[in-house]
């Protein structure tokens, strides 16, 4: 029990929180942003959504696709940044406090 308030007192280990939450923060929102703009322009630009780019297709199947795709892309920075730096650093972190 010690041991956990010597980690959760440590200052890395705040900064460590702080980058973890800003990050995961700053995603969610870019995932709202498509989502709900999105919802809103179904909400309030139908038009805009049933205009055709092409014969048989509606602007409103490529916004999904892109809505679909940023939300992909996005889920894979938060994997790679996690792996490559929050892991990286929690390790670290594991390691010093050991000592």
């Amino acid at each position: 029990m010690k041991d956990i308030k010597k980690i959760e007192a440590s200052r890395e280990f705040k900064s460590l929180v702080a980058l973890r939450w800003a990050m995961a923060g700053i995603l969610t929102l870019l995932v709202f942003i498509s989502y709900y703009g999105f919802i809103l322009m179904v909400g309030y630009s139908k038009t805009t959504l049933a205009r055709k780019i092409s014969e048989v297709t509606p602007l409103g199947i490529p916004l999904v696709v892109a809505v679909i795709i940023i939300s992909f892309i996005l889920t894979l920075v938060y994997v790679f940044w996690a792996n490559a730096k929050y892991d990286t650093m929690v390790e670290y972190l594991r390691k010093s406090l050991d000592q």
